[in-house]
């Protein structure tokens, strides 16, 4: 598969000059390894990493890196003349909770001590094609491609309690998933995904049943 721009990009970002790149470790292709330590970039669907990191893991440190743009603009170009290409901005603005739509599928890694997290909030530029071939939602529109304009902010997740903190201070001592939507101002089924994350990290517990709702409290492990 073709590399993003995007991730081509944050490689070189994020590399250093005596780094290697797209180095083979243990039957694996690394983006990055920095001495003893791997760097895994991902700008799309965890999937792939549910074998991938867990036997990276056990012999290496390893940081994910996800980029999520805060800021998006939509090129859209044209059949013929790419003189004529349509930029306009996305109203649409990524937030650091959306680290969990993705971190459902590899909710557990946290716990591992080899296992490390950088969230970068990006400015990016996404490029349209008018090919049919893409989702309905588009029109049939394809995303060809994603281009890096800057690194706005940087979230570094080394610990439990780095999740942790994203959880409102004002929160109940017992709570739901819908009033940890309403204080997040997020929608219900990304609190959703959160709750299952800090779940699987052992960070949070289920309480009580309160009518048909489930009530959550912070584990006292941690």
């Amino acid at each position: 598969m073709k590399e993003s721009s995007l991730h081509a990009a944050l490689k070189e970002r994020l590399s250093q000059p005596d780094d290697q790149l797209e180095s083979l470790v243990d039957g694996y292709i690394i983006d990055i390894v920095h001495n003893d330590h791997l760097i895994e970039i991902q700008t799309g669907n965890f999937s792939s990493l549910k074998t991938k990191l867990p036997a990276l893991l056990e012999n290496h440190p390893t940081c994910l890196v996800y980029p999520i743009p805060m800021e998006k603009w939509i090129v859209r170009l044209p059949d013929q003349d790419k003189s004529l290409e349509l930029r306009r901005k996305s109203p649409k603005r990524g937030r650091l909770e959306h680290l969990f739509v993705e971190m459902v599928r590899i909710p557990h890694l946290p716990i591992h001590p080899n296992f490390s997290l950088v969230v970068l909030m990006t400015q990016e530029e996404e490029i349209w094609k008018n090919d049919g071939k893409g989702s309905w939602r588009r029109r049939g529109w394809s995303i060809k491609d994603r281009r890096l304009l800057d690194i706005l902010e940087c979230y570094v997740f080394n610990s439990l309690k780095d999740y942790l903190s994203l959880v409102p201070e004002d929160l109940p001592s017992t709570f739901t998933i819908h009033q940890l939507s309403a204080r997040l101002k997020v929608p219900y089924n990304l609190a959703s995904k959160m709750v299952y994350c800090l779940r699987k990290m052992g960070l949070i517990d289920k309480f009580a049943k309160q009518g048909r709702s489930t009530l959550y409290t912070l584990s006292t492990d941690q």
